[in-house]
């Protein structure tokens, strides 16, 4: 069986780890996987270390794309991965996410028949002002498998239409719908026990501290909610020091929104540690050690939940709505005096709500095995 598998940016990297560890326990010489880094992510800073580290194998092909407006990038994709499925003619293709590559990869595929396994589907914000929403849409409604992290994600097909019995033979025109888990939660555990081994990692950073993650471009380029976190986080940081990996993007648009009064007090902090984006193992361990994380990013919200830290989201919705309900997670959005209020009261609270909702940590052998008895032949 030939599979290729489209990745373009960091946590789809991060994630088709899981399924390639899978498939070669279980379909070690049953299965040629072909992967094709789209180049979203270019930095290799967001990329290549992801390769080197999680040992996943190297890609075959790299469309280069890098950045450009949506359009352009999709498109870019589109016409590249379409040339490589038509000579690569696989019986699969394996879709992550929400990204503008996971579109590309869809739109490709689906326009010349080839089965579209997508991972991490149904997820909602039900705000299709965000790229993410359109993209997971989308390719929802072109795939033949489609492998739901949650409940709630399972839900929302069914709600949508989507036949859920999975008696038939998949196709094009009637997919299959699973509830399998989250290979996020597959990883989390994987790597948690090498991350905490890693006496490098622990001598870089304070024993007791805050994580705070930024790369949104809502809250990036936008001067007054960019100025509001900010804000937030130089009065949490009385309360606690604050770690903060700052993706490039974030780092340029600091410099060249904040004013010169919100800026010195940010950079110059004492408190706030800036660093450099981190690898995957050593997110995992700032995750593992932190006492509150601070997030605009739907991966970090789950990782968060996976180690059973606290998180204040910074974003007016969240496609992890279960999280939220549980107490353990809280929507701030950008609302300086919210995100300060809530930090105080994670410190000095924390939640210990966190009942199993991701799964039993097997996703990808369950979404690997269903590709093959469903897909193969």
């Amino acid at each position: 069986m030939k599979i290729v598998t489209v990745i373009g940016a960091r946590p789809q990297i991060i994630k088709a780890s899981a399924i390639s560890r899978s498939l070669s326990e279980y379909f070690q010489g049953k299965t040629q996987e072909i992967i094709v880094h789209t180049g979203q992510h270019y930095d290799r800073n967001m990329s290549e270390v992801f390769f080197e580290e999680l040992h996943i194998p190297r890609p075959k092909y790299n469309l280069n794309i890098g950045s450009g407006t949506h359009g352009i990038q999709t498109a870019g994709m589109i016409s590249g991965l379409e040339q490589i499925l038509l000579d690569e003619r696989p019986d699969a293709v394996i879709l992550y996410g929400d990204t503008n590559s996971t579109l590309a990869g869809a739109v490709a595929a689906g326009k010349i028949d080839i089965p579209i396994v997508h991972v991490e589907a149904g997820l909602r914000s039900f705000d299709k002002t965000m790229p993410e929403e359109i993209n997971r849409i989308l390719c929802d409604h072109v795939s033949t498998l489609l492998f739901c992290p949650t409940k709630a994600g399972y839900d929302n097909l069914k709600h949508e239409g989507f036949n859920t019995d999975i008696s038939l033979h998949p196709t094009f025109n009637n997919p299959n719908v699973y509830l399998c888990g989250d290979i996020m939660y597959d990883n989390t555990l994987y790597f948690e026990r090498i991350a905490l081994a890693k006496q490098e990692t622990k001598n870089r950073f304070p024993e007791d501290f805050i994580l705070c993650t930024v790369h949104r471009n809502t809250n990036t380029d936008d001067k007054d909610k960019l100025t509001d976190i900010v804000k937030a986080l130089c009065e949490v940081s009385l309360y606690r020091t604050i770690v903060i990996p700052m993706h490039p993007r974030t780092k340029k648009m600091v410099y060249s929104l904040l004013s010169e009064k919100t800026l010195d007090a940010f950079v110059n902090n004492k408190n706030i540690i800036i660093t450099e984006p981190v690898s995957f193992l050593d997110m995992i361990y700032l995750e593992s050690q932190a006492s509150l994380v601070i997030t605009d990013s739907g991966g970090v919200q789950k990782e968060a939940y996976f180690l059973k830290k606290p998180c204040i989201i910074l974003r007016p919705q969240t496609e992890w709505t279960e999280i939220v309900e549980t107490g353990s997670a809280f929507i701030a959005a950008t609302n300086t005096d919210v995100i300060i209020k809530k930090a105080k009261e994670y410190l000095d609270c924390p939640p210990d709500n966190f009942p199993s909702l991701f799964g039993d940590g097997h996703a990808a052998d369950f979404i690997t095995k269903t590709i093959h008895s469903t897909l193969n032949g």
